[in-house]
């Protein structure tokens, strides 16, 4: 009896039983079939395209030419604006030139993925307890002031400096996390509101920090803080003189990576969160101390989003401005969509912000090439959220059989599922 591949068997089993993967991968296909959608019904020379559908018998066969054209040039200036341009790859392979041009787009993207990946872990890690800290994006404004501080009022040599700043950072977010935590255990403060709110207090400090204190960049009058010393930052993967982007806060994050596995999954701290998380009532019997749980969450989460503060201004300007991860720079709200798309899990977390980071490096590249607004990668990222937090329905798209008890479980826990 003939037996079936095992690479077409494990695609059968984990079609077939509606798998999370799965489920993911084919959201993200429904998110970039919007994005088509969006295309196709905002761009000019399509909808001049299809207006002449009738003029002659040729004009169904252009129109639909003219669509995927506009739509494939669209994407590819996305995937070659973040990933690689294989015209490009090529051309540096052969002639051993061109490198920079080459790797800039990989570059740019795992510059931006990288504070995106730490913050988003220690948003996860608070879901995964059932709590919800929205003020990732403050405590990560208060981590970046306090590193960014710490580097350029305080000189060391660098083996020293470093470290000192990064743990600088991780205990501002960690500051900043504590007091949501001990309001919300000792007082029942939803941490919603207290966090959502808190994001405020901590604009409002770092105008003030920038503006009308020692750390405000000497000879400035504008709201711009301290250069860091060059001992305290975190310098280019590949050195200055290649002009790629990416630091060494790479590997930052994958030790936060492997930190957090093994918080979640093979400390008795991590134990206690997870069953905390999934049934409150469980804990308590067995002699969780619901109150020292969600302190010990919002100092881990909020530590991790002042670590992830830091790494960015360590990185990319080396100072702060009033402008510092406010507005569509908050990675600190991005993060919320990221750990739901990465299902609170490390390794999840890792794959979401990487396609977070290369839409939003690739958005910027296809509305230079294409004039496509910017707006399309919000568009498709929104979209691909939406088709993860609803599995039920891309099961009945796409035909997946699963059980229905646990797509519904799935689809109405929350995020701490």
């Amino acid at each position: 009896m003939p037996t079936e591949p095992t690479t077409k068997r494990s695609w059968r089993i984990h079609a077939t039983t509606g798998s999370p993967v799965v489920v993911t991968v084919f959201a993200l296909l429904l998110g970039l079939m919007v994005g088509a959608v969006v295309i196709i019904t905002t761009t000019p020379a399509v909808l001049d395209a299809w207006r002449g559908l009738f003029h002659s018998w040729s004009a169904p066969a252009h129109a639909l030419n003219v669509t995927f054209d506009n739509v494939g040039a669209a994407y590819r200036a996305m995937f070659t604006g973040s990933i690689i341009n294989p015209p490009q790859l090529w051309h540096s392979l052969v002639t051993g030139r061109g490198w920079t041009n080459s790797l800039t787009p990989l570059s740019e993207t795992l510059t931006y993925a990288t504070p995106l990946v730490i913050v988003s872990i220690g948003v996860g890690i608070a879901f995964q307890t059932g709590l919800f800290n929205i003020g990732a994006n403050g405590q990560a404004v208060i981590g970046g002031i306090a590193g960014a501080a710490m580097g350029s009022m305080v000189h060391m040599p660098s083996v020293f400096h470093l470290p000192l700043s990064l743990l600088a950072g991780v205990a501002g977010g960690a500051l900043c996390g504590a007091i949501p935590g001990l309001l919300k255990a000792y007082t029942g403060a939803h941490e919603v509101i207290v966090t959502l709110m808190f994001n405020y207090v901590t604009y409002a400090f770092l105008l003030f920090a920038v503006l009308s204190t020692p750390f405000q960049q000497p000879g400035q009058q504008n709201d711009i803080g301290r250069t860091m010393d060059s001992s305290a930052q975190l310098a280019p993967l590949f050195g200055a003189h290649s002009g790629l982007r990416v630091s060494y806060g790479i590997f930052v994050a994958a030790a936060v990576v492997l930190f957090a596995w093994w918080l979640l999954n093979r400390s008795s701290i991590g134990f206690d969160f997870r069953v905390t998380g999934a049934n409150p009532a469980a804990a308590r019997a067995s002699g969780i101390n619901a109150k020292t749980v969600i302190v010990l969450v919002f100092l881990i989460s909020g530590g991790l989003a002042g670590l992830a503060g830091v790494v960015q201004v360590a990185s990319t300007t080396h100072y702060v401005d009033g402008g510092f991860l406010i507005g569509n720079a908050g990675i600190g709200f991005t993060a919320i969509t990221v750990a739901l798309l990465g299902r609170n899990r490390p390794v999840g977390i890792v794959w979401a912000s990487l396609l977070f980071a290369a839409l939003g490096v690739g958005g910027r590249n296809m509305q230079s090439l294409t004039g496509i607004p910017l707006d399309l990668a919000t568009v498709i990222q929104s979209a691909i959220v939406l088709f993860v937090a609803t599995p039920l329905l891309v099961k009945e798209i796409f035909r997946l059989r699963g059980t229905t008890q646990g797509s519904l479980q799935l689809a109405t826990k929350g995020w701490g599922s």
